[in-house]
């Protein structure tokens, strides 16, 4: 590299920390998406059921046997061994391992069945018991991996080595924007639940990987200003900072022309977008304006910002707007001990919200076209860890089979998909694994996932992988 272009590059570089954008390049840096389709590559290439979709992701892990999974049998095997036979050559992750026993801990709750579709639903959940008839559920979905990290990964970014683009930034390099003044993609992360076992998430779970950083998700905070540095800095007119942005534009765009680095051409949508976010995001976060019907629906939760309800509250409006892909994090449902004392606050934080969201997208016409998709990493186990008594028992890692649900966007109302054992532990037929899964949703957004691809590596990377992976058709309207 030339001397001058070194000189150029250092000027650059101390015109931004003089001027004090740092903060709002971080912004750009987390990846706010560019003007409506401005990085499309031409799809859909089939017909799409859903325009958007919405993440309702339970950090953690869900026991299934616990909330939808329904297995009468176990109560009559309380403290049983589970049989060898059912465990076979699995292996355990270490906090298990090392047991002497594996009793059989049922569900401390009752079910019973709702819905013109007649199914199981617990206790635990009255509110998604009301829309049991909009739901799609899954009860085969299986991982490969027995660990949170790992399997989060896989199941946000199709892999579980870290680098690799997010669903959400697939989605927004694949279709584009639908609204030129709000991100592609919007990751809320919701309040802890006080006395959960909160396992960490990070930004490379909504990452774009080898994707242009504009298609990355960008993370509303739930304190404070949705996203820093929006707001004008004290003695900085509006039309001043907006003169100031299309100069450092400006700049930017003539070493894209000298370089050619895409980064750079992302940089200038990213400082783009983050000035008219200025406007969009105070319009999207204000929630004053909603009727009494809105509070009624989902409850006064949804009044304080960050918990869940205020989040799927958020999501609904986001989908009015335009957002191609919201996702929602609920940490907490990492349930290796004291199940009957944190589940139930797990279920009164999440549930309504579910059923509020769904129910307000139906009403507005919108849940034709939004998939809704709510699930953990892997499931849990049937066997208790630790201590089991009558009153509590814990529940470790379990990747052979979890329960995950649909709603909207095309996917099958009232159906139910797949059979577990007596034991909610292994599959005795239909299993998705969580490559199906995302091939069955990038079907029903309109996405070929055989052709959603972008080369890396000298390899054509795709979302699904290179292990084949299958749209599940039961699942589909």
């Amino acid at each position: 590299m030339s001397a001058s272009r070194q000189s150029r590059r250092l000027f650059i570089g101390q015109v931004g920390g003089v001027l004090g954008w740092a903060g709002l390049a971080a912004l750009g840096a987390a990846g706010a998406a560019g003007p409506a389709g401005a990085q499309s590559i031409g799809l859909p290439n089939i017909a799409p059921r859903a325009k958007r979709a919405i993440s309702l992701f339970m950090s953690g892990a869900p026991p299934q046997m616990d909330l939808l999974d329904y297995k009468p049998g176990l109560a009559a095997l309380f403290d049983a061994d589970l049989p060898d036979s059912v465990r076979g050559s699995q292996i355990l992750t270490g906090m298990t391992a090392g047991q002497s026993r594996f009793p059989i801990a049922p569900s401390y709750w009752k079910f019973a069945q709702y819905g013109a579709s007649g199914r199981w639903v617990s206790d635990l959940l009255p509110w998604t018991s009301r829309m049991i008839d909009e739901l799609t559920l899954i009860h085969t979905v299986n991982t490969d991996a027995i660990n949170h990290e790992p399997a989060i990964l896989l199941m946000n970014t199709g892999n579980m080595v870290p680098g690799k683009p997010s669903l959400g930034a697939w989605l927004s390099f694949g279709l584009g924007n639908m609204n030129e003044n709000l991100p592609a993609f919007v990751v809320l992360n919701s309040r802890l639940i006080a006395g959960a076992d909160n396992q960490p998430i990070a930004p490379r779970l909504w990452g774009s990987g080898f994707l242009s950083s504009e298609h990355a998700g960008v993370a509303f905070r739930s304190q404070g200003d949705p996203v820093l540095y929006l707001n004008d800095p004290a003695g900085l007119s509006h039309d001043m900072r907006k003169k100031l942005v299309e100069g450092i534009n400006a700049v930017n765009q003539l070493t894209y022309q000298e370089f050619g680095d895409p980064e750079t051409h992302a940089r200038i949508k990213q400082y783009e977008m983050a000035f008219r976010m200025q406007t969009s995001v105070p319009e999207l976060t204000n929630t004053g304006k909603e009727p009494q019907s809105t509070w009624d629906l989902y409850g006064e939760d949804a009044r304080v910002p960050g918990t869940f309800a205020y989040n799927c509250l958020l999501a609904r409006r986001m989908a009015e707007r335009g957002v191609r892909f919201t996702q929602i994090y609920q940490r907490g449902w990492d349930v290796h001990k004291n199940v009957v004392g944190n589940l139930p606050k797990l279920c009164a934080a999440t549930d309504r919200g579910c059923y509020a969201l769904v129910t307000d997208l139906k009403r507005r016409g919108l849940l034709d076209d939004t998939l809704v998709i709510w699930g953990g990493e892997f499931g849990r186990t049937v066997y208790s860890q630790g201590g089991l008594t009558k009153d509590n028992y814990g529940r470790d890692h379990h990747p052979r089979c979890f329960t995950m649900w649909l709603a909207g966007g095309g996917a099958k109302l009232g159906y139910s998909h797949g059979q577990t054992d007596e034991f909610s532990y292994n599959i005795v037929a239909d299993g998705v694994h969580v490559r199906d899964l995302n091939a069955t949703v990038l079907h029903l957004l309109g996405i070929d996932h055989e052709k959603l691809t972008f080369r890396f590596q000298g390899l054509d990377q795709k979302l699904t992988g290179v292990i084949p992976a299958k749209i599940v058709t039961e699942l589909l309207a």
